[in-house]
């Protein structure tokens, strides 16, 4: 049963402690030991492109894409970048943990779209267009009531997404930019860490009309581990489980997958505080809710490594 998670931001954290992907840590959430004793076989690291490298995105974006070469590199009888369906498959087979590279916050692209298929070359697959606030290409939620659609550059670079075979992550995305992008293009969509504004009318989590959009697409939605997009009150993992199964009721049990935002969170709820036992814990909790088996299989990665396959090759 493989699993994947479609969001992490361990490489932020890495470049900040001087920590090690090959070494078990008693900080943060994530790291190879742990992913391998909690079952993840596929993990998305996102290159986190925050406000403070504004004047200097790409040469920041450059530095974390080093990095995590040198860690795959030191780690490489354990884990192997990943840039294909049959880059997964066979490193599956070799019993290896899969690592995709992505990047959160279009801000990477300084404006350049031919910065974009550069990052594609060096292996990047997946892109969030914005974080919270606005960018060259849309407004994000943080931008509140006021917050607009995609610019003229942000239409540019979802077609040109769609184009390579980049996946487009609308988590972070203002709602006028959300609804752009389904108009502008006709492939599947992620959200690779948003939860259900049904069940927690968090900004950052998704409307039923959104999520419907998301499913006709083809595409998934990462339930994340964030305490304040599960429950404001009671951030449990019966609540993300309530966050599950609404997907379930309005999107179907093909749009559901796993986006834990693990290093970028605070203070993880308790029996998610850490790669090593979150998954675990969520199939524990899926059966209990009676989820088959195959249901489950989709949950934890059959949906969002069909959607690697349909949208990256």
């Amino acid at each position: 049963m493989p699993v994947v998670d479609a969001h992490c931001d361990t490489l932020t954290i890495l470049a900040s402690q001087k920590r090690s992907l090959g070494t078990e840590s008693t900080n943060g959430h994530l790291d190879l030991p742990r992913l391998r004793k909690g079952g993840v076989n596929v993990q998305f690291f996102a290159i986190f492109v925050g406000p403070e490298y504004s004047n200097s995105p790409v040469k920041y974006t450059n530095q974390i894409i080093t990095l995590f070469n040198e860690e795959i590199q030191a780690n490489q009888d354990f884990i192997k970048h990943v840039t294909s369906s049959n880059d997964i498959k066979e490193t599956l087979a070799a019993q290896k943990t899969c690592a995709v590279l992505t990047i959160e916050g279009g801000e990477a692209l300084n404006g350049q779209i031919e910065q974009l298929k550069e990052y594609y070359h060096y292996g990047v697959r997946a892109l969030t267009l914005t974080w919270n606030g606005r960018n060259d290409l849309a407004d994000g939620v943080g931008m509140g009531a006021g917050a607009g659609g995609l610019t003229n550059f942000g239409r540019q670079v979802v077609q040109s997404m769609a184009s390579l075979g980049m996946i487009i992550d609308v988590s972070h995305l203002a709602e006028p930019g959300f609804w752009d992008v389904m108009d502008e293009v006709k492939v599947p969509i992620v959200a690779s860490h948003s939860n259900c504004a049904s069940v927690c009318n968090h900004p950052r989590n998704l409307t039923d009309k959104q999520i419907k959009a998301i499913a006709a697409s083809g595409g998934v939605i990462g339930v994340t581990y964030v305490p304040q997009f599960i429950d404001f009150h009671q951030p449990t993992i019966d609540r993300l489980l309530d966050h599950i199964d609404h997907l379930y009721k309005v999107g179907g049990v093909s749009c559901i997958g796993l986006g834990s935002d693990f290093d970028g969170i605070d203070e993880p709820p308790d029996g998610l505080h850490d790669a090593s036992v979150a998954v675990p814990n969520i199939i524990n909790g899926l059966t209990q809710r009676g989820y088959k088996t195959s249901e489950i299989e989709k949950i934890l990665g059959d949906n969002w490594l069909r959607l690697f396959k349909e949208v990256c090759g």
